[in-house]
């Protein structure tokens, strides 16, 4: 199910993992369990209830992903103390293959289950194309830019001209006829930037372009 590297880190391979470490709350008890926990500490630090925390520790534990360090009497009770089995995680391209939204079944350009769909896609084929490349350079391109629109009806005219100009432009040079011709995923995204990048964000936007060549 899982690889456990030198440095401490565990690379996850099985999709099921995954999907487990991969819900919000579950990766909360992760980080919390780089140090010993039992599942009344665990509610008290992240505000859930025991119950709650026992119901995913289960889970986490099933999958390897915490482990037992010792148990403790209290009272009529044993308390159960767990801890991480690594001090990080990362899911593997094939692992993630299984669990990530598929483009196809999100068709709505506007929506944001769309868009990750989309990065979840990008981010599985370039960790395919960096794993099969070894050490050779993966032919790649991206741009990444932020722009804050006065007003919604100018965020709107923007990504429909922006949308317009990429289409164009892959008209020009697409030729799905051309013999040796390398195929290459294109993708351009527009979303709301996060809080962090300054005191006013709502109609903060970020852009990209990704482009990698197919194996």
């Amino acid at each position: 199910m899982t690889n456990r590297t030198a440095a401490g880190t565990v690379v996850i391979q099985d999709g099921a993992a995954a999907a487990v470490a991969l819900d919000p709350v579950r990766a909360r008890l992760l980080r919390a369990l780089r140090e010993p926990g039992s599942a009344t500490s665990l509610a008290a630090e992240l505000g859930l209830t025991r119950q709650k925390v026992n119901y995913h520790l289960r889970a986490l534990e099933t999958h390897g992903l915490v482990e037992l360090v010792e148990e403790r009497r209290r009272g009529n009770m044993t308390e159960r103390v767990l801890r991480a089995t690594a001090s990080a995680y990362v899911v593997s391209p094939q692992a993630w293959a299984l669990v990530a939204p598929d483009p196809e079944r999100e068709p709505d350009r506007l929506s944001a289950q769309w868009l990750l769909a989309l990065a979840a896609r990008l981010l599985r084929e370039v960790g395919t194309l960096i794993t099969r490349a070894g050490r050779k350079r993966v032919a790649t391109f991206a741009v990444d830019g932020e722009v804050r629109f006065a007003t919604a009806a100018d965020r709107a005219a923007f990504a429909r001209e922006l949308g317009e100009a990429v289409t164009a432009l892959v008209a020009r040079y697409h030729d799905g006829a051309a013999p040796g011709g390398r195929p290459h995923r294109l993708v351009v995204a527009l979303h709301p930037a996060l809080p962090d990048a300054g005191p006013d964000t709502e109609s903060d936007t970020e852009t990209e372009t990704h482009t990698e060549e197919s194996p």
